[in-house]
């Protein structure tokens, strides 16, 4: 009877720590490194990382121990991808736009110039096909990838001198990320990227004589405004730029399916986080620019033009030579139109209904 009893028991307490597929095992601690693409505490995206890491930890009962490196502290801020898919890191948390250069289509998961807003990006990741390509693109390098939110619409970037006419832009100096690097330099910008803590001291010294880093939360935080006082806003090139958890697949592929499942519901979670606590703050932080001495407008109605003319024929000639880009882009780009469409009709009216009555 003691031995039937022992047995159920034990039964009982292996269905009770499902974490682990083999019983044996099923007390044992799981310890992870994560490493991130921005610096250690940096607001929204840097603290964004490591709320990830406690939220796992809390929601397995600490039966996994995440050790969490900020950009630049185990591998640099642009190599969490390469970190991750070798083995070196067991998940990452960063941009998908930082390593386009070994996955083209990973721009597609971040942002393009007039592209997807955040809920739009998310609702196309989600039940649009998105997470499918974005598991086939990633797979050749071991790395399985989940959308964690981001900052919603970026900010265009500070400039130390106005930009009143096209004109203005030829033969400056800019750091920006993504496409829309791609996308200046049709038109005469000559264009850098640099990781987010050169930024401050690359407009201070006059390496560049502009930069855009996110938008109000972050670009403070930086204390871009010190140096650079005219302010863009919106960025034409990030309308919702993605964050990703990511995960070796040799990991993942060891995980019990609850484990897993606990996984993907804490980068649901820590999406949702991070979109709310973006909006809040960047809302908040914008009004307090002008007090710092901010001038803050958008860009002229040629700059706005050129940008898009420039941005089509970017977007256009991008996939060409890369297959999984191939294949994502005309799709993609539908969305855009049908989500363009419906915006028009629904919040952008909305919008300007709501500014009518409360003012802007």
């Amino acid at each position: 009877m003691q031995r039937r009893e022992f047995l159920k028991a034990g039964a009982i307490a292996a269905a009770a720590s499902p974490l682990l597929a083999a019983p044996a095992i099923a007390q044992a601690t799981l310890n992870l490194k994560l490493v991130g693409g921005f610096p250690r505490g940096f607001p929204g995206v840097g603290t964004g990382a490591e709320k990830l890491a406690k939220r796992i930890e809390g929601m397995t009962d600490g039966k996994v121990k995440i050790t969490y490196y900020g950009g630049g502290e185990l591998v640099p801020p642009f190599e969490v991808f390469s970190a991750v898919s070798s083995g070196a890191a067991d998940m990452g948390h960063t941009a998908p736009y930082f390593h386009a250069g070994k996955v083209r289509a990973a721009m597609y998961f971040t942002t393009v110039p007039y592209g997807l807003d955040q809920t739009e990006l998310s609702g196309w990741i989600t039940y649009g096909g998105g997470q499918e390509l974005w598991d086939e693109a990633y797979a050749p390098f071991g790395v399985k990838s989940f959308y964690a939110g981001g900052s919603g619409a970026q900010a265009g970037g500070w400039f130390k001198k106005p930009i009143e006419k096209l004109d203005d832009l030829a033969g400056l100096k800019m750091r920006i990320a993504g496409l829309g690097g791609d996308v200046m330099r049709k038109l005469g910008v000559n264009t850098v990227l640099t990781p987010p803590p050169e930024i401050y001291p690359a407009l201070q010294s006059g390496v560049v004589d502009a930069a855009e880093f996110v938008g109000p939360w972050n670009d403070v935080a930086l204390g871009l405004y010190k140096v650079a006082p005219y302010y863009y806003l919106p960025a034409f090139h990030e309308p919702g730029p993605a964050l990703e958890m990511m995960v070796n697949q040799n990991v993942w592929g060891n995980m019990s399916p609850t484990l897993q499942a606990i996984f993907a519901s804490a980068a649901k979670a820590q999406a949702e986080d991070t979109i709310a606590e973006f909006r809040y703050n960047n809302t908040r932080v914008l009004a307090d620019l002008v007090t710092k001495g901010a001038k803050v407008s958008a860009f002229p109605a040629d700059v706005v033009a050129a940008l898009g003319k420039a941005s089509q024929e970017v977007l256009e000639a991008f996939p060409k030579g890369d297959p999984m880009s191939e294949k994502i882009h005309g799709a993609y780009v539908d969305y855009i139109k049908q989500c363009s469409a419906y915006t028009k009709a629904m919040e952008g009216r909305m919008y300007a209904d709501r500014a009518a009555v409360w003012g802007s």
